[in-house]
């Protein structure tokens, strides 16, 4: 190769040449179909619909972190565990103390009926809670301006020694550390997927590349420079990559859109898939796929075409 034509091989050339139309039937030095363009387009396609639940699985993590946040911060519970002949006294010194503490909006003791359905998933549907030791739980709102949470755990040690109050911290911090752990391997997947992609779209230009040596030779003796040998091959495997991508893209989002619903799956999913917006988000893949491809076949042809003589 020439060190001009080396010079010419640039980003903006190359990128004139993929977008231009091709009215000299350059693009005919890539062969259009066989073994090359089957893998292209099938590796395109298979990592584009990869890259669809990737992509799901971060933006919900995203927002099963940001839930558990939220909620779970402005729940607090207060756990009465005392004997039998202290424990509505202690109730009601408790529900006391939380009507004059600030910052509480509104405190609610859960009627039994309702502590049964929480130790349901545990203990089966007719958990008899008479029976049980089971505390009285006290469920309080906070109000907009939050309260001081250890001066009221204080008072209730002073008052109501059987009372502890708990506001989810000890577990609520590893289940937002976990879901946003989740997201970050989603976003890395995401690079996997794409570094993926460029090294199964290289070896396919390299083998189109190395089969076509002898073409390659002949269309060098006629006059043919190395430029537009080059762009032939980046326009033909960037639009094989950007086809199979689409592909996979809808096979992809419409495998999501088929998923249950968190109330029909009982949110075991976690809201797994795109909302609002954010269905557009998977609509930037095949431009993605299409970028790779460029970058990826280009360098495969400066390579190859450096060795083929």
């Amino acid at each position: 190769m020439k060190k001009a034509d080396l010079k010419s091989l640039d980003l903006a050339t190359l990128w004139r040449g993929l977008t231009r139309p091709d009215p000299a039937g350059t693009d005919r030095v890539v062969p259009p179909t066989g073994f090359t363009a089957q893998l292209t387009v099938f590796s395109a396609g298979a990592m584009a619909f990869l890259a669809v639940f990737a992509l799901a699985l971060a933006l919900a993590t995203g927002r099963l972190a940001e839930r558990w946040s939220t909620e779970l911060a402005q729940t607090v519970t207060v756990r009465i565990s005392a004997p039998e002949d202290q424990i509505d006294e202690q109730t009601v010194t408790v529900m006391e103390a939380l009507k004059t503490t600030p910052g509480i909006a509104e405190a609610r003791l859960l009627p039994d009926d309702e502590v049964e359905r929480l130790l349901e998933p545990w203990f089966g549907p007719d958990v008899p809670v008479e029976a049980l030791p089971v505390p009285r739980l006290i469920e309080i709102a906070q109000a907009a301006e939050g309260f001081d949470a250890e001066a009221l755990r204080l008072r209730l040690e002073g008052e109501a020694p059987g009372a502890v109050l708990d506001d989810h911290t000890r577990w609520r911090q590893p289940l937002v550390s976990a879901a946003n752990r989740l997201r970050v391997l989603g976003l890395v997947s995401l690079l996997l997927i794409a570094a993926a992609s460029g090294a199964m779209i290289t070896l396919a230009a390299k083998a189109a590349l190395a089969a076509n040596g002898q073409v390659i030779r002949v269309l060098r003796l006629i006059g043919a420079r190395d430029i537009t040998i080059a762009t032939a091959f980046v326009r033909r495997f960037t639009r094989r990559a950007a086809m199979g991508a689409a592909g996979g893209t809808v096979l992809g989002m419409a495998a999501i859109w088929a998923l249950p619903s968190m109330d029909q799956a009982g949110s075991f999913l976690t809201g797994l898939g795109f909302q609002g917006w954010g269905w557009l988000w998977p609509l930037l893949i095949p431009p993605a796929a299409a970028a790779i491809g460029f970058v990826a076949t280009r360098w495969a042809a400066l390579k190859m075409l450096r060795e083929v003589r």
